[in-house]
């Protein structure tokens, strides 16, 4: 008999194009761990905000995954912090949308779907797992930003939950410092997509792209606390120190597509154009990318940098390392996990573009570091990020899960037969 899961990602469409509005890691990780499930027998739904207009309400992916898109009041894009007030509808539309009744268990992603569990788990008995993806404690010592309705929430529902995903170690422990009495909490790491693989020799793939010094690659959202605004000032002061005929080049990938002129390769917004100044010819801004697009950019760079301010995991991280690139990282979260300093590729101080500049010159320098660093870092993202054995993990905790909710069942069944 077929398993079925309910997924709520409510700002997450696993569908979505990756690097564009509110697309990044965890529409990728939804996606994946849906496709590597149904290789363990599951038929999974994804209930998630109608955030494209132009797209169906209900779309498979894979053989025996499907998309459910709910307008929840507003169908067409709508901010993630604007979401909150939408829960409500959102709950009343998946409660026609789907029977829910077919489900054997329930996985969140994201403090909003967490919530909606939360209330599932109540109305309607179905044990849910839930995947934070960031946590409001971390992002306030990241950003300054205190969200106390997010937070309260945070807590209800790290303490209702049948079981809490961490993805990293950092996570848990963050989760056991903020939280009294969290459920139990499994540390399993995100997995890589088979996309992300070693394509060929480094230094060919560079010059068949028509890059002769060394290349450095971003991927993300341009926003301040993925720290582009850091990698730029970084990228200024080696540009500084090396001359403008040794400056290696930089490639940016993701933003809006609308938010980049494609044709000169640079971005609209004037904070960004003001960052570049100077540097324009060496910065090449290329807009939302494919999964096999980005694979040849990390298979081609000298390395991957990730500046970001707090990563609950780090993404980008894990799918460079996977394609051989080395990474030079923030210190900060999930990615002291991912990366492993000196053997992946090296940690530097958050927001500390001269801590960058240095490592980014100090592997533009030393080939023989650089390629020890790949091989490294492939070695370890096969062992660390492999979606089958990711999914055999999260397939064999489901199934805990549900056997003891079954066990109860009979348990409490038994105890009124015998007390008649």
């Amino acid at each position: 008999m077929s398993k079925k899961a309910l997924f709520i990602s409510d700002h997450g469409d696993p569908l979505a194009k990756l690097g564009g509005k509110q697309a990044g890691g965890q529409n990728n990780y939804v996606k994946q761990l849906a496709l590597a499930l149904e290789n363990k027998g599951w038929q999974v739904d994804v209930a998630t905000h109608w955030c494209d207009s132009s797209a169906p309400q209900i779309e498979t992916f894979g053989t025996a995954c499907r998309v459910v898109r709910l307008e929840a009041g507003h169908r067409g894009f709508v901010s993630k912090d604007e979401m909150y007030s939408m829960l409500p509808a959102f709950y009343e539309e998946l409660k026609s949308a789907v029977s829910l009744e077919s489900y054997d268990i329930v996985h969140t992603h994201y403090w909003l779907s967490g919530l909606i569990g939360k209330k599932l788990k109540k109305d309607f008995g179905l044990p849910y797992v839930h995947t934070a993806h960031s946590l409001a404690w971390a992002k306030e010592q990241a950003t300054g930003v205190h969200d106390q309705r997010r937070i309260n929430a945070e807590g209800a529902i790290l303490r209702n939950a049948d079981q809490v995903l961490a993805t990293t170690n950092n996570e848990k422990q963050l989760i056991k410092t903020f939280v009294d009495s969290p459920s139990p909490i499994k540390v399993i790491p995100i997995g890589v997509d088979q996309a992300f693989k070693v394509r060929g020799n480094r230094t060919h793939l560079r010059r068949k792209f028509g890059y002769s010094n060394p290349l450095f690659v971003f991927a993300g959202r341009l926003e301040v606390t993925k720290g582009i605004f850091t990698l730029l000032k970084a990228f200024q002061l080696l540009a500084e120190k090396t001359g403008p005929s040794n400056t290696p080049h930089l490639v940016i990938a993701g933003g809006d597509a609308e938010s980049i002129d494609l044709e000169t390769k640079l971005p609209k917004d004037e904070k960004l154009l003001e960052a570049i100044k100077g540097i324009e010819n060496r910065v090449e801004f290329l807009g939302p990318q494919s999964q096999d697009e980005l694979a040849l950019l990390f298979n081609s760079a000298t390395a991957t940098i990730v500046p970001s301010f707090y990563e609950s995991f780090g993404m980008v991280a894990a799918e460079a390392q996977a394609c051989g690139s080395p990474i030079i990282a923030s210190d900060v979260g999930g990615l002291k996990n991912v990366v492993q300093d000196g053997i992946t590729g090296l940690l530097v101080e958050t927001k500390n573009e001269i801590d960058l500049a240095i490592a980014m010159e100090v592997l533009s320098a030393n080939s023989l570091l650089t390629e020890r660093l790949s091989r490294q870092a492939v070695q370890i993202a096969r062992k660390d990020f492999d979606w089958d054995s990711i999914s055999a993990r999260i397939n064999s905790l489901y199934e805990v899960i549900i056997g003891a909710r079954s066990n109860a069942f009979v348990s409490n069944r038994f105890r009124r037969d015998t007390s008649r």
